[in-house]
Protein backbone atom coordinates (compact mmCIF):
# COMPACT_ATOMS: atom_id res chain seq x y z
CA UNK A 1 0.00 0.00 0.00
CA UNK A 2 1.42 3.39 -1.00
CA UNK A 3 1.63 6.18 1.56
CA UNK A 4 -0.83 8.11 -0.62
CA UNK A 5 -3.49 5.51 0.14
CA UNK A 6 -2.43 4.58 3.65
CA UNK A 7 -5.08 6.60 5.50
CA UNK A 8 -7.87 6.60 2.92
CA UNK A 9 -9.90 3.98 4.78
CA UNK A 10 -9.32 5.40 8.26
CA UNK A 11 -11.19 8.74 8.65
CA UNK A 12 -14.22 7.33 10.46
CA UNK A 13 -12.25 4.85 12.56
CA UNK A 14 -9.78 7.56 13.58
CA UNK A 15 -12.46 9.96 14.78
CA UNK A 16 -14.52 7.28 16.49
CA UNK A 17 -11.56 6.13 18.61
CA UNK A 18 -11.38 9.53 20.29
CA UNK A 19 -14.99 9.15 21.46
CA UNK A 20 -14.28 5.90 23.36
CA UNK A 21 -13.96 5.96 27.18
CA UNK A 22 -10.15 5.93 27.02
CA UNK A 23 -9.97 7.94 23.81
CA UNK A 24 -11.69 10.94 25.39
CA UNK A 25 -8.98 11.63 28.01
CA UNK A 26 -6.30 10.88 25.40
CA UNK A 27 -7.68 13.64 23.18
CA UNK A 28 -8.01 16.03 26.12
CA UNK A 29 -4.41 15.73 27.27
CA UNK A 30 -2.92 15.57 23.79
CA UNK A 31 -4.72 18.75 22.79
CA UNK A 32 -3.77 20.56 25.99
CA UNK A 33 -0.07 19.80 25.52
CA UNK A 34 -0.10 20.66 21.83
CA UNK A 35 -1.80 24.02 22.37
CA UNK A 36 0.45 24.82 25.34
CA UNK A 37 3.52 24.50 23.13
CA UNK A 38 2.12 25.92 19.88
CA UNK A 39 0.45 28.93 21.58
CA UNK A 40 -1.86 29.83 18.66
CA UNK A 41 -3.15 33.40 18.55
CA UNK A 42 -5.99 35.14 16.77
CA UNK A 43 -5.34 35.94 13.08
CA UNK A 44 -2.10 33.94 12.92
CA UNK A 45 -1.52 32.08 9.66
CA UNK A 46 -0.82 28.45 10.59
CA UNK A 47 0.02 25.32 8.61
CA UNK A 48 -1.34 21.99 9.86
CA UNK A 49 0.93 19.51 8.12
CA UNK A 50 -0.78 16.13 7.98
CA UNK A 51 -4.05 17.49 9.31
CA UNK A 52 -5.94 14.22 8.82
CA UNK A 53 -9.61 14.55 9.72
CA UNK A 54 -9.05 17.92 11.38
CA UNK A 55 -9.59 16.68 14.90
CA UNK A 56 -6.69 18.77 16.24
CA UNK A 57 -7.09 21.45 13.56
CA UNK A 58 -10.38 22.47 15.18
CA UNK A 59 -8.59 23.16 18.46
CA UNK A 60 -6.14 25.47 16.69
CA UNK A 61 -8.93 27.19 14.73
CA UNK A 62 -10.85 27.87 17.94
CA UNK A 63 -8.31 30.62 18.72
CA UNK A 64 -9.39 32.60 15.67
CA UNK A 65 -6.46 31.52 13.51
CA UNK A 66 -6.30 31.00 9.74
CA UNK A 67 -5.22 27.44 8.96
CA UNK A 68 -4.14 25.62 5.82
CA UNK A 69 -4.42 21.87 6.30
CA UNK A 70 -2.19 19.66 4.18
CA UNK A 71 -2.63 15.92 3.77
CA UNK A 72 -2.01 13.19 1.19
CA UNK A 73 -5.37 11.53 1.81
CA UNK A 74 -8.34 13.08 0.03
CA UNK A 75 -10.89 11.26 2.27
CA UNK A 76 -9.13 12.67 5.34
CA UNK A 77 -9.11 16.18 3.87
CA UNK A 78 -12.77 15.91 2.91
CA UNK A 79 -13.69 15.05 6.49
CA UNK A 80 -11.55 17.91 7.81
CA UNK A 81 -13.28 20.34 5.45
CA UNK A 82 -16.71 19.18 6.62
CA UNK A 83 -15.74 19.67 10.27
CA UNK A 84 -14.22 23.12 9.86
CA UNK A 85 -17.10 24.85 8.12
CA UNK A 86 -17.43 28.38 9.43
CA UNK A 87 -13.74 28.63 10.31
CA UNK A 88 -10.85 30.09 8.32
CA UNK A 89 -9.65 26.77 6.93
CA UNK A 90 -8.43 25.66 3.52
CA UNK A 91 -7.48 22.10 2.58
CA UNK A 92 -4.56 21.35 0.28
CA UNK A 93 -3.74 17.91 -1.13
CA UNK A 94 0.05 17.80 -0.90
CA UNK A 95 3.11 15.97 0.42
CA UNK A 96 4.75 17.31 3.58
CA UNK A 97 8.14 16.43 2.11
CA UNK A 98 7.50 18.76 -0.86
CA UNK A 99 5.28 21.55 0.44
CA UNK A 100 3.84 23.80 -2.30
CA UNK A 101 4.44 27.00 -0.34
CA UNK A 102 7.05 29.75 -0.38
CA UNK A 103 9.57 30.08 2.44
CA UNK A 104 8.79 32.12 5.56
CA UNK A 105 5.04 32.03 4.80
CA UNK A 106 3.44 30.78 8.03
CA UNK A 107 3.50 32.27 11.52
CA UNK A 108 3.47 28.78 13.00
CA UNK A 109 3.44 25.16 11.85
CA UNK A 110 1.95 22.16 13.60
CA UNK A 111 2.10 18.48 12.65
CA UNK A 112 0.43 15.70 14.62
CA UNK A 113 1.31 12.00 14.18
CA UNK A 114 2.31 12.37 10.54
CA UNK A 115 6.10 12.30 10.73
CA UNK A 116 6.23 8.61 11.64
CA UNK A 117 4.76 7.73 8.24
CA UNK A 118 7.26 9.74 6.17
CA UNK A 119 10.30 7.90 4.88
CA UNK A 120 12.67 10.89 4.90
CA UNK A 121 11.61 12.52 8.14
CA UNK A 122 14.57 14.90 8.22
CA UNK A 123 13.63 16.32 4.84
CA UNK A 124 10.03 16.75 5.98
CA UNK A 125 11.20 18.56 9.10
CA UNK A 126 13.32 20.81 6.91
CA UNK A 127 10.24 21.67 4.88
CA UNK A 128 8.32 22.61 8.03
CA UNK A 129 11.13 24.99 8.99
CA UNK A 130 11.42 26.39 5.47
CA UNK A 131 7.81 27.55 5.29
CA UNK A 132 7.81 29.02 8.81
CA UNK A 133 8.65 32.71 9.18
CA UNK A 134 11.73 33.76 11.11
CA UNK A 135 10.89 33.80 14.80
CA UNK A 136 7.95 31.49 14.16
CA UNK A 137 7.18 28.31 16.03
CA UNK A 138 7.09 24.67 14.90
CA UNK A 139 5.39 21.96 16.99
CA UNK A 140 5.59 18.33 15.92
CA UNK A 141 3.85 15.47 17.71
CA UNK A 142 4.58 11.78 17.29
CA UNK A 143 4.20 8.49 19.15
CA UNK A 144 6.99 8.14 21.68
CA UNK A 145 9.01 4.96 21.10
CA UNK A 146 9.77 4.83 24.85
CA UNK A 147 6.09 4.35 25.70
CA UNK A 148 4.16 1.10 26.14
CA UNK A 149 1.71 2.37 23.51
CA UNK A 150 4.49 2.23 20.91
CA UNK A 151 5.56 -1.23 22.03
CA UNK A 152 2.01 -2.45 21.54
CA UNK A 153 1.84 -0.96 18.06
CA UNK A 154 5.18 -2.46 17.12
CA UNK A 155 3.79 -5.85 18.12
CA UNK A 156 0.71 -5.23 15.98
CA UNK A 157 2.98 -4.23 13.09
CA UNK A 158 4.75 -7.58 13.29
CA UNK A 159 1.35 -9.23 12.93
CA UNK A 160 0.78 -7.29 9.71
CA UNK A 161 -1.28 -4.30 10.84
CA UNK A 162 -1.59 -2.22 7.60
CA UNK A 163 -1.01 1.11 9.34
CA UNK A 164 1.52 0.42 12.06
CA UNK A 165 3.83 -1.67 9.88
CA UNK A 166 4.50 1.51 7.90
CA UNK A 167 5.34 3.58 10.99
CA UNK A 168 8.66 4.61 12.51
CA UNK A 169 8.40 5.59 16.16
CA UNK A 170 11.03 7.86 17.73
CA UNK A 171 12.35 8.70 21.17
CA UNK A 172 12.55 12.28 22.46
CA UNK A 173 16.23 12.52 21.50
CA UNK A 174 15.57 11.08 18.04
CA UNK A 175 12.79 13.59 17.41
CA UNK A 176 14.94 16.52 18.51
CA UNK A 177 17.78 15.33 16.25
CA UNK A 178 15.60 15.76 13.14
CA UNK A 179 15.48 19.54 13.51
CA UNK A 180 18.22 22.00 12.46
CA UNK A 181 18.09 23.91 15.77
CA UNK A 182 17.74 23.07 19.45
CA UNK A 183 14.23 22.54 20.74
CA UNK A 184 12.29 21.31 23.73
CA UNK A 185 10.21 18.18 24.22
CA UNK A 186 7.27 17.32 26.42
CA UNK A 187 5.17 14.17 26.71
CA UNK A 188 1.59 13.36 27.68
CA UNK A 189 -0.55 10.22 28.02
CA UNK A 190 1.12 8.44 30.91
CA UNK A 191 -1.86 6.13 31.45
CA UNK A 192 -2.31 3.00 29.35
CA UNK A 193 -5.00 1.78 27.00
CA UNK A 194 -6.07 -0.89 29.46
CA UNK A 195 -6.25 1.49 32.46
CA UNK A 196 -9.58 2.45 33.97
CA UNK A 197 -10.57 5.76 32.29
CA UNK A 198 -11.81 6.97 35.70
CA UNK A 199 -8.19 6.91 36.91
CA UNK A 200 -6.66 8.50 33.80
CA UNK A 201 -6.63 12.01 35.27
CA UNK A 202 -4.82 10.93 38.43
CA UNK A 203 -2.22 8.92 36.50
CA UNK A 204 -1.66 11.72 34.01
CA UNK A 205 -1.16 14.39 36.63
CA UNK A 206 1.39 12.21 38.44
CA UNK A 207 3.31 11.65 35.20
CA UNK A 208 3.31 15.38 34.50
CA UNK A 209 4.40 16.17 38.06
CA UNK A 210 7.37 13.82 37.72
CA UNK A 211 8.28 15.18 34.31
CA UNK A 212 8.36 11.72 32.79
CA UNK A 213 9.70 11.39 29.24
CA UNK A 214 7.80 8.16 28.56
CA UNK A 215 4.34 9.55 27.80
CA UNK A 216 2.92 8.17 24.57
CA UNK A 217 2.28 11.60 23.02
CA UNK A 218 5.65 13.18 22.30
CA UNK A 219 5.78 16.82 21.18
CA UNK A 220 8.87 18.65 20.02
CA UNK A 221 8.80 22.43 19.76
CA UNK A 222 11.25 24.79 18.07
CA UNK A 223 11.54 28.46 17.16
CA UNK A 224 12.99 29.35 13.78
CA UNK A 225 16.03 31.61 14.21
CA UNK A 226 15.79 35.21 13.02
Amino acid sequence: MERLELFDEWPEKYDEWFTTPIGLPVKKYESELLLHLLKPKSDEFILDAGCGTGIFTLDVLSFGTHVIGVDLSLPMLSRATQKTGGYHFRAVLADISYLPFSKNLFDKVVSVTALEFIQDAKRAMGELFRVTRKGGRIAVATLNSLSPWAERRKAEAKKGHPLFKKATFRSPDELLALAPVKGVIRTAIHFQKEDDPAHAHEIEKEGQRRGLKTGAFLVGCWEKPD
